[in-house]
């Protein structure tokens, strides 16, 4: 629990600061971070080094500081204000917000594992200087399984005593890699994997030519090259040998709860254009706007995914900043189904755009080159499918089978005390997914069946996601990050926990009746009892569009 306390300790921003830092972001962006320059740094492949250091500037900008505690000279944001932060960052443009992320993932392992003596020199010349810093972890044999480094860090001795170490290796896709001012690098000591401090400049440190990437192409990502770099042992992270792996695991949780709330951003910025674009858009005498299909396929269904999300996203950032440890489930969780989500919102906003979708003269093109990365840097999907698998199926036996269950119980006693969050939706899906996770275990589905393991640590996501919307949907004081009023949230809640019901319903007779051998399977899901919740969809879903269209209104 200590360690994540390093990362949330404090209260947090009031919503008036918050909201002024936002706003001053979102001032000099209009400004200086316009589609046309977007566009034009992305077919350059460039590092917009200018902007970044107007960012960082206290006087300008000064996003940064949000990420540090205010003893070292920052604003002391937590959980909830970075993963704020992050999303605001990334309805600007996703490669300027992972240079501004991977600034604070490079800075964690001081933050978590340094001593007092690293935290007041590093953290306090990050805040005051305004670095960019880097975080080198991954290597080309090791991407997420950092067990396996090449990379070593050698003991130079004076006599007896350690007087520092000789790192030597290859970092690869290392966000701000060209131009960071401080890099934290993972590599393996004696006494096992390590951190280490490293400056810019350091002889022996080398970046390569910026990568030609896909999406993402502003924000700077190289190889490093580390030859016999020589640092000294007070740059050891925590002064001991052997802690590194437990100091990077210990956040999984937290920053990829960063991820995906870069990923809502980006995923929310691809809805935005599809609805403006259906105000403006003419098809056989209408506009796009009043047609259904449109709106149903193209934008509502969307919507509602990524509100679930952010509901879990904040149900997860409300419990770290109450002192829980880890959440590295919840974590994968949330960056598993956020990512997925806003990267299939991406493509639905290219569809929807038709022609224009693919050109890009039009934004949303660059939105979803950009989003894929989401789904694979910090865990890719599969990784996250796994690690929900993992832990919550040994929960699960361990609870007899029955975790689900009691879960769908909760949200009966939700829905009898407000029938419009989707509860009862809700239920329906922990039934089902309870049902299947019974035949997978009778049957032994799962010990011979990756792809099995695979689908169900994407069930358990739905399921937990739909539980956290229908909670955050009955309360009366909602997300500060919502555009509009609380009965259309309340109605994606609703249409988002059927989806949850239906989906997990029909991949659960799916997985039970192709890959073990139970033909009664389906008879066994009470398919009546989402047949019943499925009722009212359509008027729900023609609710929320009409309220997009009046929020999110095309440019003059």
């Amino acid at each position: 629990m200590a360690v994540i306390e390093q990362l949330v300790k404090g209260k947090g921003l009031d919503p008036e600061t918050r909201e002024m830092v936002f706003e001053t972001l979102k001032e000099y962006a209009g400004r200086n971070l316009t589609q046309k320059v977007l566009a034009e740094l992305d077919e350059k492949n460039e590092f917009p080094a200018e902007i970044m250091k107007d960012l960082y500037d206290e006087e300008k900008v000064g996003i940064h500081l949000m990420l540090l505690p205010e003893q070292y000279g920052g604003l002391g944001g937590n959980t909830y204000d970075i993963a704020r932060a992050c999303e605001v960052l990334a309805g600007i443009d996703l490669g300027v917000a992972t240079s501004v992320f991977a600034t604070f993932l490079g800075l964690d392992p001081i933050m978590v594992g340094g001593t007092q003596e690293q935290k007041d020199k590093w953290l306090t010349k990050a805040a005051k200087e305004g670095l960019l810093v880097a975080y080198g972890a991954t290597e080309a044999d090791a991407g997420s399984d950092l067990l396996h480094l090449a990379t070593r860090a050698e003991r130079v001795m004076d006599g007896e005593t350690i007087k520092g170490y000789k790192i030597t290796g290859s970092k690869m896709w290392i966000t701000n890699g060209g131009v960071a001012g401080l890099y934290t690098i993972l590599a393996k000591t004696k006494k096992g994997v390590s951190w280490f401090i490293v400056e810019k400049g350091t002889e022996g440190l080398v970046a390569d030519k910026h990568e030609d990437k896909h999406g993402i192409r502003i924000s700077n990502t190289t190889p490093l090259s580390l030859n016999e770099v020589f640092v000294p042992v007070e740059n050891l992270v925590g002064g001991e040998e052997g802690k590194g792996m437990r100091q990077a695991q210990a956040v999984f949780g937290y920053t990829r709860l960063m991820v995906a709330s870069l990923a809502l951003g980006t995923g929310w910025e691809s809805v935005k254009h599809a609805i403006r674009y259906s105000q403006m858009r003419k098809v056989r005498g209408g506009l796009l706007k009043e047609m259904q299909g449109y709106n149903h396929k193209f934008i509502v269904g969307f919507a509602a995914r990524l509100e679930a999300c952010r509901a879990f996203i904040e149900e997860c950032a409300a419990r770290l900043d109450g002192g829980e440890a880890g959440l590295q489930v919840e974590g994968a969780i949330a960056k598993y189904l956020t990512t997925e989500t806003a990267n299939l919102a991406a493509d639905a906003a290219i569809q929807s755009l038709g022609g224009n979708g693919y050109s890009k003269e039009f934004p949303v093109e660059r939105l979803k080159r950009d989003i894929k990365i989401t789904c694979i840097y910090e865990g890719t999907s599969e990784i996250l499918q796994m690690t929900t698998y993992g832990k919550r199926w040994l929960e699960n036996v361990n609870g007899e089978l029955t975790v689900y269950d009691k879960l769908a119980e909760e949200m009966d006693a939700l829905h009898a005390k407000d029938a419009q969050v989707g509860a009862d939706a809700a239920a329906v899906a922990c039934r089902a997914l309870s049902k299947t996770l019974k035949s997978c275990y009778d049957q032994k589905i799962t010990t011979e069946n990756q792809a099995v393991t695979f689908k169900l640590g994407e069930l358990f996501a739905w399921a937990e996601v739909a539980l956290a919307f229908s909670r955050a949907a009955a309360k009366d004081k909602y997300s500060e990050g919502v555009a509009f009023d609380r009965e259309t949230w309340r109605a994606m809640a609703r249409i988002y926990a059927r989806q949850a019901a239906s989906h997990i319903a029909s991949e659960g007779i799916k997985l039970v009746c192709g890959y073990g051998d139970a033909p009664d399977f389906a008879r066994t899901m009470e398919l009546e009892k989402l047949s019943a919740v499925l009722k009212g969809d359509r008027a729900d879903m023609d609710l929320v569009a009409g309220k997009l269209v009046e929020v999110y209104k095309a440019e003059e």
